[in-house]
């Protein structure tokens, strides 16, 4: 039999052409292969109990009787894979440590994991909408999870087959440039020349002139508003100053994405879709979806129990677009242009309303429009939270900003290393704070189940110990040790070939947890929660550790050396790539 990548995946077809070949089955029949209780086996059907009791059968009869006709199907080496019944017709298959051995050897880096694992999503294509800021603002420690948990989702996709398309959605069109413009012009400044003072500058200026316009009928908000209509009819001055605005806010977070290893390809903001809004309002009008209401153009949903009342707001009453607008007009664009089938959008929980109606809207009018309708998903997030349990804010009560919270992380992470290794030079000390600094912060966000709340806390995400970067990092860079201090390379196929069958506890516990990888991947992407991996590498960590700890990995028996070696080496290579999955960089000392 072939040795498997995507057992589960394996496993259901195998199950499937069995049971036709089984009396009492037919082509309704689910096998429900899900992980087992890992005394009982690596895989589990569960579809016979069901199945037989919807036609009055004896579940663990018709269990039996598929068994037998699994245990005889060339497809399931009974040297490779155990084939039982359990309970009432419960199908367990137990992988060998024959099995888990040519496992180990055939999947044996990122670049067999990556070809493996490319039937996940091979041929489907992917926009990512992330980090999507706004501009002409300082970059908080909020702006860390769109980034963080974007770019590891994207990875994990491209990482299993899909082609991903990286959009960053700007926020550089609206009425804030009004306020803007009007309070840059009579201030008189000009645009500091690094691009976080001219930002604090523009958060300045915009506070003071928001301030001024707070009775919406003043003349200065008058005046704003006139500066914005200017712009949005092509004014020179204003729209090189807007250019300019948004220069310096690109150039700013463009150091915030190569600082976290953020791959961006499109850079289309809300500007880019203005001329492109009157099809989406023509559209909706004429497929009867859009209706005029106290004079604003609207959507309602009303089989919807929430938003009966809530209609969704495409175009303002004066004629303005709004986010919905340019949402929908993205929506057709990256359809049309990209031929996306889903797009995913990574924003906190708070816009949940708006993505629901807006998915629920390019549902109706895709399909009145005989367009195929595109997966749409909403990644969300909870809060970033202090040690006081609010949401995290510096002592003087202003959101914190994420370029002074990447910096306290390296900081911190340099004061530990110096600490423990002081002789090492100083530009590996950098590189290695740097690697660990930022891996720690962004593993931290990672590590928890995205719609929860989480608690910050400097002394968790760098401690050694737990489910932490750093752990991480050292448990991969220990195995890298291992191979130094014994003169060996890491990858030897010539070595591996000598490699005798698991037969110890804790070389199959190790074996079997590198085994679970591919369903780690499917589980993840399933609901894209990047958690899962991470809890999985941790474990993994732990697992290798009791291994190393109960058998000596260098030992005069060659095929006992070898094979613990190529535990070592594969352990090493599943933790690299999953950590530069999840966007961290890895060490080979620290």
């Amino acid at each position: 039999m072939d040795i498997w990548f995507h057992p589960a995946r394996e496993l259901d077809a195998v199950v499937r052409a069995a049971a036709l070949r089984t009396p009492g089955f037919d082509a309704e029949f689910v096998p429900e292969i899900r992980l087992a209780d890992p005394r009982h086996g690596d895989f589990q059907s569960n579809g016979v109990l069901g199945y037989a009791k919807a036609r009055q059968q004896n579940p663990r009869a018709m269990g039996m009787a598929l068994a037998e006709t699994l245990k005889k199907d060339p497809a399931l080496d009974p040297a490779l894979i155990q084939v039982e019944v359990a309970g009432p017709g419960f199908i367990n298959f137990k992988f060998t440590p024959a099995f888990l051995l040519a496992w180990c050897r055939r999947y044996r880096n990122e670049s067999a994991f990556h070809e493996a694992a490319g039937g996940l999503y091979r041929g489907h294509t992917l926009v990512v909408d992330y980090p999507s800021p706004n501009v002409a603002k300082q970059m908080h420690v909020g702006h860390l999870r769109p980034m963080v948990i974007g770019e590891a989702i994207a990875r994990l996709l491209q990482f299993c087959g899909a082609k991903v398309i990286h959009d960053n959605h700007l926020g550089d069109w609206g009425s804030n440039f009004g306020t803007l413009i009007l309070a840059l012009k009579e201030s008189g400044e000009t645009l500091a020349p690094d691009p976080e003072a001219a930002l604090a500058q523009l958060e300045r200026l915009y506070k003071a002139g928001s301030a001024k316009a707070i009775d919406k009928n003043s003349p200065w908000a008058e005046s704003a508003r006139a500066e914005l209509v200017k712009l949005q009819n092509g004014d020179a001055e204003n729209t090189r100053i807007w250019r300019q605005i948004v220069a310096v806010s690109n150039q700013a977070a463009e150091f915030m994405y190569r600082l976290l290893g953020v791959t961006l390809e499109h850079t289309l903001g809300e500007s880019f879709y203005r001329d492109k809004v009157e099809r989406i309002y023509a559209e909706l009008t004429k497929y009867q979806l859009a209706e005029t209401s106290e004079g604003a153009l609207v959507v309602f949903h009303p089989e919807h129990p929430r938003f009966k009342e809530q209609p969704f707001l495409i175009r303002k009453s004066d004629g303005a677009s709004n986010y919905a607008s340019t949402d929908l007009a993205t929506v057709l664009y990256r359809v049309e242009e990209w031929h996306a089938d889903e797009i995913i959008y990574f924003t906190d929980g708070r816009q949940r309303d708006h993505f629901e109606q807006l998915f629920l809207t390019v549902e109706k009018w895709f399909r009145a429009a005989g367009r195929p309708v595109p997966r749409l998903r909403h990644v969300w997030w909870g809060t970033i939270l202090g040690e006081d349990g609010r949401a995290i804010k510096t002592k003087s009560g202003e959101s914190l900003k994420l370029h002074e919270l990447l910096n306290e992380a390296q900081a911190r992470a340099l004061a530990i290393l110096a600490e423990k290794n002081p002789d090492l030079p100083e530009v590996e000390k950098a590189n290695i704070a740097r690697v660990v600094g930022l891996g720690a912060v962004k593993y931290a966000d990672l590590r928890q189940d995205r719609t929860s709340d989480y608690e910050f806390s400097w002394n968790k995400l760098l401690a050694l110990d737990g489910n932490t970067a750093p752990y991480l990092l050292y448990a991969a860079a220990r195995i890298h040790s291992i191979f130094r201090k014994a003169g060996l390379p890491v990858d030897d196929p010539a070595r591996e070939v000598l490699a005798d069958v698991f037969q110890t506890p804790a070389e199959i516990n190790l074996a079997r947890k590198l085994f679970a990888l591919p369903s780690v991947l499917e589980a993840t992407l399933a609901d894209l929660r990047p958690h899962f991996l991470c809890t999985y590498l941790y474990e993994l960590a732990g697992e290798f550790s009791t291994f190393y700890n109960a058998d000596r990995v260098v030992v005069d028996e060659k095929p006992v050396q070898a094979r613990r070696l190529l535990l070592c080496a594969r352990t090493l290579r599943v933790l690299e790539t999953g950590l530069r999955l999840l966007g961290l960089e890895t060490l080979e000392r620290m």
